[in-house]
């Protein structure tokens, strides 16, 4: 009988064990989250004829509409609101390949071609990197 309970407790403490996510799963499935989000702020841009903006703030990332009056945060749309970053997300770099200056922003133009983009995205377990190349798709490196 006390070798059974043992046997039970081992397997019930691995199971505990591999019920834990793995931090680098978290962080590559919110670059995925967000290379999404980027796809659909392309087409939104396209749809209302206005230039969108993402850019990353103190502990998320917001979307921004340029209007007459400037960018304005899209606070009322569901899928372009402000989040808060998941995935154990530190840091954001913005990087146009072939160009030395970094950006603080990604404006999404209104047209289906826009310039290629890369965007890292930092934690404590390491990071990944979303690459758009210009044509409106987006995929994690």
């Amino acid at each position: 009988m006390l070798v059974v309970l043992v046997i039970a407790g081992l397997l019930v403490s691995l199971a505990a064990l591999s019920m834990n996510r793995n931090p680098r799963t978290d962080l590559n499935e919110e670059a995925q989250r967000l290379a999404l989000l980027f796809e659909s702020a392309g087409d939104e841009a396209q749809v209302r004829a206005r230039p969108i903006a993402w850019l990353p703030i103190e502990g998320g990332f917001r979307f921004d509409i340029h209007t007459n009056d400037g960018w304005r945060p899209l606070r009322d749309d569901d899928l372009l609101g402000p989040r808060q970053w998941e995935g154990g997300v530190t840091g954001v770099a913005i990087d146009y390949p072939g160009s030395d200056t970094h950006s603080e922003r990604i404006v999404f133009g209104t047209e289906s071609i826009d310039t290629p983009v890369q965007v890292t995205l930092f934690s404590p377990v390491g990071r990944a990197t979303i690459v758009g190349t210009g044509n409106g798709r987006y995929e994690v490196r």
